[in-house]
């Protein structure tokens, strides 16, 4: 049976894609933070905290120098955002069950009958709905993604996952609009 490409026999096998896919998964990409998840109006978690790790896997076509980009670079934008959150009590601004007021040098939140306050200054209040690793990913994706210097890099695709535990992990993605692979 003749080829359907005249420049490769038969019997070759496919291309190879030009694109490769880097994960980065660093030791260091972490932030220890206290949240409470909310279910309902009614019901939440107690408050505690985790220690979250971050994860990035990134998609881009391979240059004429054998690679995608600086890992580097990556690790740095990724590090610099997980230094930002580390070691707070993470407030969903956005959450429909809670009502959340700064009075001076506290927040005070309301939770359905509940009352709780905490010091501003150990606080994060993010533009998040929930605490959850969904969220975490949504908004750390977000703010890679506003980052000026993310225009440079040819990306078709980059996934973003939070984990809380051995396990338990939310991923978000987030595609290039004129990658089609």
């Amino acid at each position: 049976m003749p080829s359907p490409n005249p420049t490769m026999p038969a019997n070759s096998p496919p291309p190879i894609s030009p694109d490769t896919t880097i994960d980065l998964a660093k030791e260091y990409l972490k932030f220890s933070a206290a949240h409470f998840t909310i279910f309902s109006a009614t019901e939440r978690e107690r408050l505690h905290g985790h220690n979250f790790r971050v994860a990035a896997r990134l998609r881009a076509p391979v240059g004429p120098d054998g690679l995608c980009f600086s890992y580097g670079d990556f690790k740095a934008k990724l590090r610099a955002l997980c230094t930002a959150l580390d070691e707070y009590m993470i407030l969903p601004k956005h959450s429909p069950h809670l009502k959340i007021h700064r009075e001076q040098d506290e927040y005070r939140v309301q939770f359905h009958t509940e009352e709780m306050r905490f010091l501003s200054a150990d606080c994060l209040l993010l533009p998040i709905r929930n605490t959850t690793v969904e969220e975490f990913a949504a908004y750390l994706l977000q703010q890679l993604l506003a980052d000026p210097d993310i225009n440079r890099y040819a990306l078709h695709e980059i996934e973003l996952s939070v984990s809380s535990g051995p396990g338990q992990s939310g991923t978000r993605r987030w595609r290039h609009p004129d990658f089609t692979g």
